[in-house]
């Protein structure tokens, strides 16, 4: 396999977790009887630009199916998160009714609705069904498309180039990077800025957050290798700011290479900092493996040690993360029978590859577990206040990246 971006041979592993589905391909009782598709899920590391990418398995339209189950307005954190940004651009870029608004994977409208409340006209970008009809339903107008060079050119060419073009959570997620930032600069109008959200690898490294690492994210990224792979489009990253988000994401701003923009100091200050932290040397990425190993030993640890004590423990969430974490560790229902969620579209399904089953967070009132295993970690603050009374009761809530954390 050569890189995604610069077409280096790929030579280097930094993370194999064997084979696994798709971590968002939840199961109804049906599917329960049928094959269940499994794909290698490997990721290499470029020594030249310092892409670090999944081994070319998975297409995007096996995971990316109509059904999606992943609802961004399901976390109330995630919500605030894009209230936030919404006002803070509104006021930035002064943007009125004679601006333009286009959101790459727009999702359910979780972040466009407050860009419509303003009354500033927008379109959304998502090729799952389930999610832009959930948009649709708030007044937002989609796309449901696959965005790409070909697409931004099209919406050019209609005169639909935006003042602003958002992408959270989307550029790991695209299988042609290149064509992707290609189309990024295609809809974006002379002075206009594209903002982008994504994980920050160097973080990722650093806090051993190997749970992030699914199918559906085909690129693992550094300031560093976004800056190149803009240049390489005709733009620049004149900004970045560091987000909380997801254990530590960046959010880049990027504009048209010749835009009079200056180019500000926290990029350059970020950049000297992921070298210091040695992104752009291979042995960065060697020690990887065995730090996300002793992570999943730890976990089944607790919950054999939990099973054997008589103690019950479930789960709350059913994050992409969390099938991650729980498929590489071969936990299945005898250890954790049932996973709460509060987003109806994943009750009543069960966990790809463990078969836990989804249910209501009701259920955890009723049962009453000794622990409650957070999956997604990065809203374990937000899980235990909307579920304080079942800690007051004596359950305790438990973190498992990066480290067994009892809380």
């Amino acid at each position: 396999m050569n890189c995604r971006h610069c077409g280096s041979p790929l030579q280097h592993t930094f993370l194999d977790l064997g084979f696994a589905p798709p971590s968002n391909a939840y199961l109804t009782v049906d599917d329960l009887k049928r094959p269940e598709v499994y794909y290698p899920l490997k990721v290499k590391v470029c020594d030249q630009c310092w892409l670090v990418q999944t081994e070319d398995y998975a297409q995007a339209g096996d995971l990316f199916r109509a059904d999606y189950a992943y609802f961004s307005s399901t976390s109330s954190s995630w919500l605030a998160h894009a209230v936030r940004y919404a006002e803070t651009m509104l006021q930035e870029l002064r943007l009125d009714s004679s601006s333009f608004v286009i959101e790459v994977a727009s999702n359910d409208g979780y972040l466009l609705k407050n860009f419509v409340a303003a009354g500033i006209p927008c379109l959304g970008i998502e090729p799952t069904k389930s999610t832009a009809a959930a948009a649709e339903q708030l007044g937002i107008p989609v796309l449901r498309e696959f965005f790409g060079e070909g697409l931004g050119k099209r919406l050019s060419i209609e005169g639909k180039q935006a003042d602003l073009v958002v992408g959270n959570n989307v550029l790991a997620h695209v299988p042609d990077i290149n064509d992707f930032v290609l189309g990024l600069k295609a809809v974006l109008k002379p002075g206009g800025i594209i903002t982008l959200e994504f994980p920050h690898l160097m973080r990722l490294i650093e806090n051993t957050l190997f749970d992030t690492v699914y199918h559906e994210h085909f690129s693992y990224l550094s300031l560093y290798t976004v800056c190149r792979i803009f240049a390489a489009a005709g733009l620049r990253v004149w900004k970045v700011e560091e987000l909380p988000t997801h254990g530590g994401s960046l959010r880049v701003f990027g504009c048209h290479a010749d835009n009079a923009r200056f180019t500000e100091d926290s990029v350059a200050n970020l950049l000297g900092e992921e070298a210091l932290h040695g992104l752009q040397r291979t042995e960065t990425y060697l020690g990887f493996q065995s730090r996300a190993d002793k992570i999943k030993d730890d976990l089944l640890a607790f919950l054999i040690e939990q099973k054997r004590a008589g103690k019950k423990v479930v789960a709350y969430g059913a994050a992409a993360k969390g099938n991650t974490l729980l498929n590489y560790a071969g936990v299945k229902p005898d250890l954790l029978p049932f996973v709460c969620d509060a987003a109806e579209s994943k009750q009543g399904k069960f966990m790809p590859g463990s078969h836990i089953p989804i249910l209501g967070p009701g259920k955890m009132v009723t049962e009453q577990p000794d622990y409650v295993l957070i999956l997604p970690w990065n809203i374990a603050e937000e899980v235990q206040q909307q579920n304080s009374a079942l800690k007051k009761s004596g359950s305790r809530f438990v973190t498992a990246v990066p480290e067994i954390t009892i809380l």
